[in-house]
């Protein structure tokens, strides 16, 4: 009975995996359909980075007269030099379009890389302004998005508000724009990736322990980057009444 019980598992996940492998497969085909008909350059330049690959394996096989053995290893590295390039361009027109976007900042902060915790809007405006709090390595980041002139009122309060708790550990301040002294969104993983590294684990924990009992200022900002064509005032009403 058992048996019978641990087979029947077995076939469940099996098939379950099997399902989930397709609806990957179904995205990554989706999402190349539609990176295709924005980027007409997309499959020129997966064909040339797989050709270029490809070809540099062969000739290098030939100069050691193992030309036909390297062949094999030349196209799947060609094959996946194409699929890395796919995946940036995806990459780079998804960060375009979300540049600017009320939300933007939350949602590049949502697929950090790494053990870093996010909160996000520990304050915020009802005109869409909104400071997120980070945890990890560097210690405290404060990622705000919005207007400058109101965003930095914003982080020195929230500043000021976390420093009582969190005595000597470093605060680092992070404004998300295009404009000088800001970040830029398709930029801010990688900026955050460089900070210091000023704790260790189990210190970001006890941090994370401190600053959970403080509470959230202001609104609640939309999950995401706000649609294009999305009317503010209409975000702004529904936020008021939350």
């Amino acid at each position: 009975m058992a048996e019978k019980r641990d087979k029947e598992a077995a076939k469940q996940a099996k098939k379950e995996k099997k399902a989930a492998s397709k609806a990957r497969r179904g995205q990554i085909f989706q999402a190349f359909h539609m990176q295709r008909k924005e980027d007409k350059a997309l499959i020129p330049l997966m064909l040339g980075t797989f050709v270029v690959i490809a070809g540099l394996v062969f000739l290098l096989g030939m100069w050691f007269g193992i030309e036909w053995l390297l062949l094999p290893l030349g196209i799947l590295l060609g094959v996946l030099g194409a699929i890395i390039l796919f995946g940036r361009r995806v990459q780079k027109n998804v960060f375009a379009k979300a540049e600017g976007q009320p939300g933007a900042g939350a949602w590049a902060l949502d697929n950090l890389r790494g053990k870093w915790r996010v909160t996000q809007t520990v304050a915020a405006t009802t005109q869409l302004d909104a400071v997120h709090r980070v945890l990890g390595g560097p210690g405290v980041v404060l990622v705000a998005e919005g207007a400058p002139h109101r965003v930095r009122n914003l982080l020195s309060q929230e500043k000021k508000r976390i420093a009582r708790l969190v005595g000597d550990t470093p605060i680092y301040e992070v404004i998300v724009g295009d404009e000088e002294g800001q970040v830029p969104l398709r930029k801010l993983q990688n900026h955050l990736m460089k900070l210091p590294r000023n704790l260790k684990g189990p210190q970001v924990d006890a941090l994370e322990t401190k600053l959970s009992a403080l509470g959230n200022r202001g609104a609640a900002m939309p999950k995401g980057p706000m649609p294009q064509g999305a009317k503010m005032r209409n975000v702004q009403r529904t936020i008021r009444r939350r």
